[in-house]
């Protein structure tokens, strides 16, 4: 059996960076949607982002494997289109602090399939006891009030595990039927079948060509959705699936509530609180619990104080 997939200090970087990408997405989605619908918002994420990448896969030259349209079209329906609109509709109808708790739950519902659908991705205890906490944090770091709310609304919150669940699949079925694509031939694949799969719910829906031209800021937030949270985004999602597994990059849930915390802490002068850094600690201990690194390196020290610790007594 193979061993399980770990990542490395340089895919610690890249999860970190990722989510300070996906994070910064909260703040372009709610300029983009204060003159936009949601829907066209969502499309021209996705419409941007695959037109660009699909220039630097030119550029750099690459090709995008049409053989693979079919697993495009599955990655780009469970990945992008099915659950961002479960978790559109849902924070219509729940709050959004109790939407990222739900979505928190992202990497346990991964490990668990994982471990049935894989051969090298097992359930362990300290990753199962990791992802505990790591919910835990996200739980503090939003506020427990969230948590008033849940069994209150049913159906929205079982769309937000529904998404979570879309999204653990997505995860596996990339590292199994996308095993060999470049990552950003995938992002790219990915993204242009979404585009497809969301350009006629646009047309249909939304009717742009009567909405209101954008102005210069929704335009600046559109491009930074399309072109850092989607496209540079994807690009090194997909690279860390490929080096680290499905499990491993799903823990970007739990780093994507800190992220966009920390961004507004930086950027929008909001208020850092107690609980907030409770959080931030919590979370820290539940992904050093998953790698298991620094666990091991605390054992190593307490062993080898206690050694000193008799070795000095001996002398005595």
């Amino acid at each position: 059996m193979s061993s399980s997939p770990r990542l490395t200090a340089q895919d610690w970087a890249l999860l970190l960076a990722l989510s300070l990408l996906w994070g910064a997405s909260y703040f372009f989605s709610k300029v983009a949607v204060g003159t936009l619908p949601p829907l066209t918002v969502v499309g021209v994420r996705v419409l941007l982002a695959a037109a660009v990448l699909l220039v630097v896969c030119r550029l750099a030259g690459g090709a995008l494997p049409l053989d693979r349209w079919r697993d495009f079209l599955g990655m780009g329906a469970i990945n992008n289109v099915l659950p961002f609109a479960l978790i559109f509709w849902a924070q219509t109808e729940i709050a959004s602090g109790l939407a990222s708790i739900l979505n928190a739950t992202t990497p346990l519902i991964t490990a668990v399939l994982a471990h049935a659908l894989t051969k090298d991705e097992k359930l362990t205890v300290a990753k199962v006891a990791g992802v505990a906490l790591g919910i835990a944090g996200v739980s503090v770091l939003v506020g427990l009030e969230a948590l008033d709310g849940l069994g209150a609304s049913v159906l929205p919150q079982a769309a937000c595990l529904a998404a979570a669940v879309s999204y653990a699949f997505a995860g596996i079925f990339a590292r199994r039927r996308l095993k060999g694509v470049a990552p950003l031939a995938a992002a790219a694949g990915q993204l242009t079948a979404s585009s497809l799969m969301a350009l006629p719910l646009i047309f249909l829906v939304d009717r742009p060509w009567t909405l209101p031209l954008p102005d210069a800021n929704t335009l600046g937030a559109l491009l930074g959705l399309a072109l850092l949270s989607t496209a540079l985004g994807y690009a090194i999602y997909f690279r860390i699936l490929a080096r680290a597994g499905a499990t491993n990059i799903l823990l970007v849930t739990l780093l994507i509530p800190p992220s966009a915390i920390l961004l507004g802490a930086l950027f929008l002068d909001e208020m850092l609180s107690a609980h907030h850094f409770i959080g931030f600690t919590v979370i820290a201990l539940g992904l050093g619990t998953i790698d298991g690194r620094p666990l091991a390196l605390l054992g190593r020290y307490v062993s080898s104080a206690s050694r000193r610790r008799r070795a000095s007594s001996a002398l005595r």
